[in-house]
């Protein structure tokens, strides 16, 4: 497994490059649906990916939940991102983005994405674990590393959130 530090390629010693790569080959896309949940952006969360996976490899030797792991490390790393954008913009310009940067189906996909990317950040990353990853509620406790109850209510204030900021939508998915 070749790695890019500083632009140049260095060989990875003595990893299990076999196991490690079976992980990504397996888990990819899912952590790539997770990335842009996390980030609202299908580059913005392949780099996000990419970092925790990095970060993975480093560790891969002594992780017994290497998938914990890299979820954790993509929620953390999002979450420091947005608290530093957040310092760096005005709060208005988060739910901006131009139409090239997210392609959807459905119109109303790009409302509910902009619209949970104006979650605070926990809130956002409960979304992006029980709804687009299809975690249990104990599951996303554990990888986000607080109680089921943090989670439930989490959830909850984020539904309420997005209800109040897209009731067309819900009433659309509705009369589906």
């Amino acid at each position: 497994m070749e790695l890019i530090e500083g632009g140049a390629a260095v060989l990875a010693p003595d990893r299990d490059d076999a196991a490690f790569d079976a992980f990504v080959a397996a888990r990819l896309p899912h952590l790539l649906r997770l990335g842009r949940a996390l980030t609202g952006d299908e580059q913005r969360g392949a780099d996000l990916v990419q970092d925790a996976l990095e970060r993975a490899l480093v560790r891969w030797r002594r992780l017994d939940e290497p998938e914990a792991f890299v979820r954790r490390a993509m929620v953390n790393r999002s979450i420091s991102v947005w608290r530093k954008v957040r310092r760096e913009r005005p709060l208005e310009a988060l739910g901006t983005h131009t139409s090239s940067e997210v392609v959807h189906d459905r119109p109303a996909d790009h409302e509910l994405l902009a619209a949970v990317r104006a979650l605070p950040p926990r809130q956002r990353a409960v979304v992006a674990l029980r709804y687009y990853e299809d975690l249990t509620e104990a599951q996303t406790a554990e990888v986000l590393g607080c109680s089921v109850g943090t989670v439930k209510s989490q959830a909850n204030r984020a539904m309420l959130a997005l209800r109040r900021q897209l009731p067309t939508y819900t009433d659309r998915e509705e009369t589906r």
